[in-house]
């Protein structure tokens, strides 16, 4: 499902095209001047995985970017440009795909988020440490410019949580912020020890319209689907729980300026982002402007000790500094962009004769 609202993230990214990819020519791992760089994204069929996709296919064009994950896809996904199957468990077979398509940049988005990995910590450990292990080694041997995704989650109790600096103790309590703070440190390892061209980004709760997938964050997706269908939301955080939050606009465009920022203007390897924090209290607030009878009800579940040892407010002064992120969405036009875009591109296409809540 492509997003209409992503439209003029591209739009405007067109416009700086030609001067950063002036940018690109100064680094040893990137592609030569002569071609666009050729990109695999891992766990392409993921929240971030299609959207990301099209971005950077706005940018490098449609056959540049390849799409990867082990599920089959849809035909909207395979009409879009190349998608190919890609286990990031066999280490060969993804030796085969960067040989045989030039890859120069991989973005690893393959993970088990919060709430699933701790239902099946063997396989989080496999798909989220092992997985990593694979594209660390991969890129060094290829010398790829490589993106992981961080995340709140890899802070814990014992972090400062208000404001959660870039640089702090991290401890944390589930499988995914470990595996996650894992990651961030040796893809650090593996710049210092071998020039490797790592980058990551500790993004917080990602609110896009694409359906919940079990992260502990997900509580601002659901709300719109179940609000707008239902008019009631149950909720498995207390509503005052305070958690950083991103619009999934401002997500993808962080991701794509830190992938274009020059290596010399990048003091660390690991990024704090963020756009804003809120509580579920407050997201109900403005969406009851949209759905004026909405009621929700608040039962929190395992997921709350997770909220509970995160981040409140995330400090991303660092990114603003050194490569000049700024965020685009606050919270009241986060709001107005979900409900149009969960009722025109979910609840619309569902079932065109049901009777939707008027927006």
């Amino acid at each position: 499902m492509w997003r209409k609202c992503l439209s003029s993230l591209v739009a405007s990214q067109r416009q700086v095209q030609p001067m950063l990819r002036l940018m690109h020519h100064h680094h040893p791992n990137q592609a030569p001047a002569t071609r666009p760089p050729k990109i695999l994204i891992t766990g392409g069929l993921g929240q971030l995985g299609i959207e990301c996709a099209k971005l950077l296919r706005s940018q490098y064009g449609s056959e540049s970017v390849i799409l990867s994950d082990i599920i089959k896809p849809s035909q909207a996904v395979l009409e879009n440009g190349p998608y190919i199957f890609a286990d990031i468990l066999d280490f060969k077979g993804l030796q085969k795909i960067v040989v045989n398509h030039r890859i120069d940049w991989l973005i690893h988005f393959s993970a088990l988020l919060s709430a699933v990995g701790e239902q099946n910590v063997p396989l989080a450990v496999r798909v989220n440490i092992e997985g990593v292990h694979n594209v660390i080694e991969l890129a060094k041997q290829y010398k790829l410019r490589i993106f992981v995704p961080s995340t709140i989650g890899a802070f814990g109790p014992d972090s400062p949580r208000n404001p959660t600096p870039n640089v702090t103790i991290q401890r944390p309590r589930t499988i995914y912020g470990v595996s996650k703070v894992h990651a961030e440190l040796i893809g650090e390892y593996y710049y210092h020890k071998f020039g490797l061209d790592f980058r990551c980004l500790r993004f917080p709760g990602v609110i896009s319209s694409d359906p919940p997938g079990g992260g502990t964050t997900d509580y601002a997706v659901a709300v719109f689907h179940e609000a707008l269908r239902h008019g009631k939301y149950t909720c498995y955080l207390k509503p005052d729980t305070r958690l950083p939050m991103m619009y999934i606009e401002d997500c993808l465009r962080a991701l794509l300026e830190f992938m274009r920022a020059p290596n010399e203007q990048l003091k660390r390897r690991v990024y704090n982002v963020t756009a804003m924090s809120f509580t579920p209290e407050e997201l109900v607030d403005k969406l009851s402007k949209h759905v004026p009878h909405l009621h929700v009800t608040y039962k929190p579940d395992s997921r709350q000790l997770i909220a509970d040892s995160w981040p409140q407010v995330f400090d991303d002064s660092d990114a603003r500094r050194d490569w000049h992120w700024k965020h685009k969405y606050d919270l009241t036009n986060l709001v107005d962009f979900m409900v149009k875009d969960v009722q025109e591109n979910y609840i619309n296409v569902e079932n065109g004769e049901r009777q939707t809540i008027k927006i």
